[in-house]
C-alpha cells in the first residue's frame, strides 16, 4: 500500500498536459471485440482501471501489441470466449465496473456475456437495469447467479428495435449501440446519452463499418451491418482532469497552463469554473489560468445563491461536483452543491471541515460551501482516498492547505490519474508518493 505526503501552501506554476480520457477508454477498449481485424487506439491513459481492462482483453486472448504506454494496437481474431466461465475471469472483472462494457461487444459477436455486480466506487448505488434491460429488448435472456454475483447473458440473435431508455446512461447507451451494430435490423435509441466520448465511441464504430446517425443527439439511429472491420482512434483529453487543473491552479493561487484540451469538446465546464470567480484565457485549444489572490462566487440574476448541479450532457459531470465544492471553500461567497446521481459522493466533506473548512452538509445530495475568502488557510491532516474524484478533491485541498498531509488509498487516485504526483512535482508541488509496509 501507499500513501501520498503532500506540504502544502506551495504556489505552483508551469504547463501541465491531460491525460487520454478514462470514461472513453473504456469504451473504445472494448468495442475492439467487435472486429477480427487490427485496431490502433492512440492517447491510452496509463491508469490502473484501463490497464486493468487491457490485460482482461489479453486474457481473452485478443492480441495487444503496445507500441508505447500511449500507443497500442489490438486485434481480437481469436478470442477464447470460454474464459468468461472460469474463475479468473469472474474475480478480474469484479474488480472493474468498466467491465460491464464488454458485454454489448460479446453479445453482438459471440452471442454470449457476463456482467459483474458494480465494482469501482464507493459512491452510492450503480443499477444495471439500464444494460440489461436494453439487451432484453434486443433479443437477450438473461439469468442472475448469487453464487457468483453475475449477470449470464445469452443472445443467439439479435434483434434491432425501438427503445426509451429509462436514464440517458452513458455507459448504458454505449453498451447497447455496440450490441447494436451487428444486430438484424434498425435500432432507434430514444433518451441516449450524447456525451463527446460516447459521439467518439460512434464516430469510430462507424469508421468501423457500422451505420449510425444522429451521434451528439439523443436519438441515434443504428442500421446492423453484418461484420465490422479495423481502424485507428485517438481519443480524447480527459475533461475531468481537465476540470481538476482548473480547480487546482485556482485553489493555490497558481498560474497554469493546461495544454491541447480539445476545447470544443468540454462543454459547459469552463463556464461553471468561471462562475466561481475564476478567471482563464482561452489561447489556441491552451487553457491559461493566471494566478488569483482571490475569486468570487457569482449570484444568480435574482441575487440568489448560486446554485450547481450535475446534470446529463451537455449539462455539467457529476465527476467534477467534488472539484467544485473544495475550490469553494477559499472563494469569497456561497455556493449550493447538488448531486443528484450519487447519494455517497458528497460524504468526504467531513475530512473538509475538519481541515477548517466552512461547509453544511444538508443531506446525501446537497452541500452548502460558504467560502473562507483566503481568512483562514486550511490545515494539513490525515485522510483516506474514498473514490477516484473525491480522493483528488482533498488533494487538492492538501496542496493548498497549511502544513503535512497525509492521504491514504492512493490507489482510488491511480485509477483515474496517471503519473499524477510526478506531474505536480513538475509544477513545483511537494508531494510524495511513500509505501507503508
Amino acid at each position: 500500500m501507499a500513501q501520498f505526503e503532500v506540504i502544502g501552501g506551495k504556489k505552483l506554476k508551469g504547463e501541465i498536459v491531460p491525460q487520454g480520457a478514462k470514461n472513453e477508454a473504456l469504451q473504445i477498449l472494448s468495442a475492439v471485440l467487435l472486429t477480427a481485424e487490427k485496431v490502433t487506439i492512440g492517447n491510452i491513459p496509463d491508469i490502473v482501471d484501463v490497464n486493468l481492462l487491457i490485460e482482461l482483453l489479453e486474457d481473452m486472448n485478443v492480441q495487444v501489441e503496445r507500441h508505447d504506454r500511449q500507443t497500442a494496437t489490438f486485434q481480437a481474431n481469436d478470442v477464447n470466449v470460454a474464459y468468461l466461465q472460469t474463475d479468473a475471469f469472474k474475480k478480474k472483472a469484479g474488480r472493474l465496473r468498466g467491465s460491464v462494457m464488454l458485454a454489448g461487444p460479446m453479445l453482438a459477436r459471440f452471442k454470449t456475456a457476463l456482467i459483474p455486480r458494480p465494482g469501482g466506487d464507493k459512491i452510492g448505488r450503480r443499477r444495471m437495469d439500464t444494460h440489461i434491460l436494453s439487451f432484453e429488448k434486443l433479443g437477450a435472456k438473461f439469468n442472475y447467479h448469487s453464487g457468483d454475483g453475475f449477470f449470464h447473458l445469452e443472445a443467439p440473435a439479435l434483434k434491432g428495435t425501438f427503445m426509451l431508455l429509462d436514464e440517458p446512461s452513458v455507459t448504458g447507451t454505449a453498451n447497447v449501440v455496440m450490441a447494436a451494430v451487428l444486430a438484424e435490423g434498425t435500432t432507434t435509441i430514444y433518451n441516449a446519452a450524447c456525451e463527446p466520448y460516447l459521439q467518439q465511441l460512434c464516430k469510430m464504430l462507424n469508421r468501423m463499418g457500422a451505420n449510425i446517425s444522429g451521434i451528439g443527439s439523443n436519438m441515434l439511429i443504428i442500421e446492423g451491418v453484418e461484420s465490422l472491420g479495423g481502424t485507428d482512434h485517438q481519443m480524447l483529453p480527459d475533461m475531468i482532469e481537465i476540470g481538476s487543473f482548473i480547480g487546482l491552479a485556482a485553489m493555490t493561487q497558481s498560474e497554469v497552463t493546461i495544454k491541447n484540451v480539445s476545447l470544443p469538446n468540454l462543454g459547459i465546464i469552463p463556464e461553471k469554473f468561471q462562475q466561481l470567480g475564476i478567471q482563464m484565457n482561452f489561447v489556441g485549444d491552451d487553457i491559461h489560468i493566471p494566478a488569483q489572490d482571490m475569486y468570487e462566487i457569482q449570484s444568480f440574476l435574482d441575487g440568489g445563491t448560486l446554485t450547481i448541479y450535475d446534470h446529463p450532457w451537455p449539462g455539467f459531470t457529476p465527476d467534477l461536483l467534488s472539484i467544485v465544492l473544495v475550490v469553494a471553500t477559499q472563494a469569497k461567497g456561497s455556493v449550493l452543491i447538488h448531486q443528484k446521481m450519487f447519494e455517497s459522493r458528497l460524504f468526504f466533506v467531513d475530512k473538509l471541515i475538519e481541515m477548517g473548512a466552512n461547509i453544511i452538509l444538508c443531506d446525501p445530495h446537497r452541500a452548502a460551501v460558504i467560502g473562507l475568502e483566503r481568512k483562514h488557510q486550511l490545515r494539513g491532516i490525515n485522510m483516506t482516498s474514498p473514490d477516484i474524484r473525491a480522493g483528488v478533491s482533498l488533494l487538492i485541498a492538501a496542496l493548498s492547505a497549511e502544513g503535512k498531509s497525509t492521504i491514504q488509498n492512493i490507489d482510488q487516485i491511480d485509477r483515474g490519474y496517471q503519473y499524477i504526483d510526478k506531474r505536480l512535482q513538475a509544477l513545483g508541488a511537494q508531494i510524495e508518493r511513500v509505501s507503508r509496509g
